[in-house]
């Protein structure tokens, strides 16, 4: 099931991971044990997904993270949305961010 991500929302990174770039990779480890619910320790984000992730300072709406993100790469909006709340939704699900 996929969790409920709103446009006009602020999401940051849990207090219960911490994430590192390594070799221009996100790299995700889960202080707790069981957190984010991981086949093992370790979430590692693509380019986009580092894209994102840069963006969640706690300040920014979803909707500008969209936008931002839209203006950057010159895409079409609807898709940047689509990926930034699959992305979201999916972090959100394994507890890596929390709704600020």
């Amino acid at each position: 099931m996929r969790k409920e991500i709103s446009l006009g929302a602020v999401y940051v990174p849990s207090e219960g991971i911490v994430a590192r770039e390594i070799e221009g990779e996100v790299i995700i480890v889960p202080l707790i044990s069981g957190l984010a619910d991981m086949e093992d320790d370790l979430y590692a984000l693509n380019e986009t997904g580092k894209a994102i992730w840069k963006l969640l300072d706690g300040r920014a709406k979803v909707k500008d993270i969209v936008e931002n993100l839209s203006r950057e790469y010159d895409a079409d909006e609807s898709k940047i949305e689509e990926d930034v709340i699959g992305l979201l939704s999916e972090l959100l699900k394994r507890k890596i961010i929390v709704a600020k």
